[in-house]
């Protein structure tokens, strides 16, 4: 009796081992743009690298589950959510009410501001819907940018991209007057040699919560309640033990998280 019960023992003890070590194989699909540096972008190599990628990692470890990347184009980000190509969203998504009918959110992970950029010799004083009149705006269509412009610049020609490289890439070739964009992503590209002909010409104020949302958020499909809560418990840990400002110091010289909680 005694060694059957010694082995019923080591039996449950096996599987008990055997169910942890399957809970902490545990893997997360995190779907992610690969063209919106410095918060994602894909390497030459194929390899995505940025500030959304190393939050998703750190919140992977402090959820003590495996991460796995998979690029996806940005018009195409929340169709293939909902097809269940991966699990959450981590690219710089911002939460509003109208993406919230398709899908839901964490809290924010980080807030910045819209802005524009222009020709550094450009006559445009000002980022008005009246300074903007009769130009040619640039922006990353299905964004809350290109949301925003559509709606202010209504004396404008808003002209739709991809994603942000090809508007950039048309503001320094002079085919349009004007891009609107985040402003770290912006800044970011007036430092290299392909911004040097480009300057902020200013932040759109105020920012209307309505278009732009309390920030960028990570996306579940709806009624995945139990993972938008580990999200918001990950995001809250590492906000709280200094990993999350040890990457925003990696890219940024500022709290990129923003004001609020």
């Amino acid at each position: 009796m005694r060694i059957a019960l010694r082995i019923a023992l080591a039996a449950s003890a096996a599987l008990l081992t055997l169910g942890v070590a399957q809970a902490q194989e545990k893997t997360l699909r995190i779907g992610t743009e690969g063209a919106y540096p410095p918060f994602n972008n894909l390497t030459a190599d194929g390899q995505l690298v940025g500030f959304d990628i190393d939050i998703a990692k750190a919140l992977c470890d402090q959820m003590k589950v495996k991460c796995t990347f998979v690029a996806q184009d940005w018009d195409g980000i929340i169709p293939a959510l909902q097809a269940g190509k991966f699990d959450a969203i981590v690219a710089s998504m911002s939460i509003t009410p109208e993406r919230m009918q398709k899908v839901d959110f964490s809290h924010k992970y980080y807030n910045t501001p819209s802005a524009l950029a222009a020709p550094k010799d450009t006559t445009l004083k000002g980022v008005t819907k009246e300074d903007l009149a009769g130009k040619t705006v640039g922006v990353a269509t299905t964004t809350t940018h290109f949301n925003y412009a559509s709606k202010t610049f209504t004396d404008s020609t808003v002209k739709g991209y991809p994603s942000s490289p090809e508007e950039q890439a048309d503001l320094a070739n002079g085919r349009l007057d004007a891009i609107e964009d985040d402003i770290v992503v912006l800044s970011q590209w007036l430092a290299t040699p392909d911004g040097a002909c480009c300057k902020i010409l200013g932040t759109p104020s105020p920012q209307p919560v309505e278009i732009f949302g309390p920030g960028a958020g990570i996306a579940v499909r709806k009624g995945e309640t139990d993972l938008v809560n580990q999200l918001n418990a990950a995001i809250d840990a590492i906000r709280a033990n200094g990993k999350y400002k040890e990457i925003n110091d990696k890219y940024f010289k500022f709290d990129v998280f923003g004001s609020g909680t």
